[in-house]
């Protein structure tokens, strides 16, 4: 079907307009961050994109991180997280483990670990419930650093958390006290 570079590539345009820059293909999220998958597929042929609905069916199938959710009817798709613009993703405040994980480079680790975890340019701080999947995140920015997220007297505390439709926990942000860099 694809290669793995059009994959790639499909894959990280899905990613950017479905979560960053929807105009980018002439296209309008709704309030929950869906766009009518004819919508989406018109914008991209119109943009000289070669998206057929069988490549979106295998990207959103095949995509590692699962970044992306069709509709029970698959007439609409959505990223399931990262965005930076605002959607109502619909999730209910949930109980997380008592640690999740927190992947990041080493050159951010010094102002992390003084003002804590904030959502920066999204609308989430996100987690992993894994240390290795943290370690993976952070790998993409440079020499990764992995914190461990005090999450039990966090949430005690009344900071919400809510897990995506992909496993990624997301927060509003995370205290420096609730963190530490794993392995001290």
């Amino acid at each position: 079907m694809l290669s793995d570079k059009e994959t790639t590539r499909l894959s990280k345009l899905l990613s950017l307009v479905l979560r960053h820059d929807p105009a980018h293909l002439g296209l309008t999220l709704d309030d929950q961050g869906w766009v009518p998958v004819d919508t989406l597929l018109t914008q991209a042929r119109a943009h000289q994109v070669p998206l057929t609905h069988e490549a979106l069916l295998h990207l959103v199938a095949t995509n590692a991180k699962q970044r992306f959710r069709l509709s029970d009817d698959q007439q609409r798709i959505r990223a399931s997280q990262g965005h930076s613009v605002a959607v109502e993703l619909g999730y209910v405040p949930a109980v997380p483990p008592a640690v999740l994980y927190h992947g990041t480079a080493e050159r951010n680790l010094n102002v992390i670990l003084e003002q804590g975890l904030q959502k920066m340019n999204r609308q989430h701080v996100h987690l992993s419930a894994e240390a290795a999947t943290a370690r993976q995140v952070g790998s993409r920015h440079g020499a990764p650093v992995v914190l461990l997220v005090n999450t039990a007297p966090l949430h005690a505390e009344g900071h919400p958390f809510y897990q995506a439709d992909n496993g990624v926990w997301l927060t509003e942000a995370v205290p420096p006290q609730y963190l530490r860099r794993l392995g001290e």
